[in-house]
């Protein structure tokens, strides 16, 4: 099943599952071809913290976000011009995508006012005003040349309700029609909506109807992952993939816990991305299948084992528990070699995913997946309802 062509994104679906919504697939950008579903690490700025794109490379990412309000600023979409787009200046050959700048609604919010024209921040790094209009987003985003880049969205926190929600419903809608009108390079960069809505199922979806009438090459689903409970995060996630269309991506935007990635999966999402791989790597956690491994933990001093044997990553083949310990405690260096295995466990657990779902034996990876996490077999009862809601039963 592919995608139509007239966009800068062909997708087909290589394999399904036969019990649940998960799929896998091939999304075709200028830079790369993307096997879904994948996870994105995040390079704000054009690089991941403590990461070189050498080193992604090595771990075989096909593709990485940037972050359209940061580079906004610095180093600014005139230097990105010139330098041939954040390709050529980072010296990245694989794909990119970068978000919009509206998630900063809520992350900066003192620092920012919204209107009907855009969004008036107030930098953080000076100080200066900057009018983040849907126009200006795309300008920027054309300027940095990712092969995904998405609308300008009135983002509200998950836990708003009422007239300010179904207000930042309709203008993510009116913004969009906007951000296409602005988008100069549509056969180079593929523009994708978000589906907005917080907590309620009926905005999400209205707003999901109303994007569908728009020509578009994949789809986003946005406003999740703010502290809301997991509950009601995982109903929204599928309200939101029951209403698009098979043949085109789903983007589940700002997830990266391992049972959520797992969980959405299951639910019908392709795309992911988060912060928190890395995030965890600068508080010297590592990550592995029964959670996290708290590497300043002194029970580490003299534990000569890698991360996870089972591993193939550099950082789990040149290095041992005690050694990262030391330097968890007292060098940057630690963050480095922590971020390269926790990516590297993000990659291999979508590739394991995406294994299964072509064998069809995703819901067996998914009861192993949590026996490994929950060996105790109290799974999260969030969780155990959202896979129950797709044939997949834990208990």
């Amino acid at each position: 099943m592919a995608g139509r062509g007239k966009h800068a994104l062909s997708f087909k679906i290589l394999g399904e599952c036969s019990t649940s919504k998960a799929r896998a697939s091939a999304v075709t950008l200028p830079h790369a071809t993307v096997e879904a579903p994948v996870f994105m690490p995040v390079g704000t700025q054009g690089t991941l913290k403590g990461l070189v794109p050498d080193q992604l490379r090595e771990l075989d990412c096909k593709i990485m976000l940037g972050n359209t309000y940061h580079l906004g600023h610095r180093p600014g979409p005139d230097l990105l011009e010139k330098a041939g787009g954040l390709h050529k200046f980072m010296n990245w050959d694989r794909a990119l995508l970068t978000d919009s700048g509206g998630f900063q609604m809520v992350s900066l919010l003192e620092l920012a006012e919204i209107t009907e024209e855009g969004v008036k921040f107030k930098s953080p790094h000076d100080g200066s005003m900057m009018l983040l209009t849907p126009e200006k987003s795309i300008e920027i985003q054309n300027a940095i040349g990712a092969d995904i880049i998405m609308q300008l969205d009135d983002v509200v926190h998950s836990s708003v309700s009422g007239p300010r929600l179904e207000e930042a419903m309709h203008r993510t809608i009116r913004w969009l029609d906007r951000c296409i009108a602005a988008h100069k390079r549509p056969s180079e960069q593929c523009l994708f909506p978000i589906v907005q809505g917080g907590l309620n199922a009926e905005l999400r979806e209205k707003c999901a109807k109303e994007l569908l009438k728009r020509d578009v090459g994949g789809y986003a689903i946005g406003g999740l992952s703010g502290g809301e409970e997991k509950s009601d995060f995982w109903k929204m996630v599928k309200v939101s993939t029951d209403l698009l269309p098979k043949d085109k991506p789903r983007y589940l935007m700002g997830v990266g816990f391992a049972v959520d990635l797992v969980v959405c999966v299951a639910l019908g999402c392709d795309m992911f991305d988060c912060v928190f791989p890395t995030r965890t790597a600068r508080f010297g956690c590592a990550l592995v299948k029964t959670g996290q491994l708290n590497l300043k933990s002194k029970s580490f001093a003299q534990d000569f084992r890698p991360i996870d044997g089972s591993c193939l990553c550099p950082t789990c083949k040149t290095y041992t528990r005690a050694y990262l310990h030391t330097l968890a405690n007292t060098e940057a260096a630690a963050c480095n070699i922590i971020t390269v295995h926790n990516v590297a466990y993000q990659l291999r657990l979508m590739k394991s995913m995406r294994e299964s779902i072509l064998a069809d034996k995703f819901p067996e990876f998914v009861t192993s997946f949590f026996k490994d996490m929950f060996p105790s077999g109290e799974f999260p009862q969030w969780a155990v309802d959202a896979l129950d809601s797709v044939g997949i039963h834990l208990r």
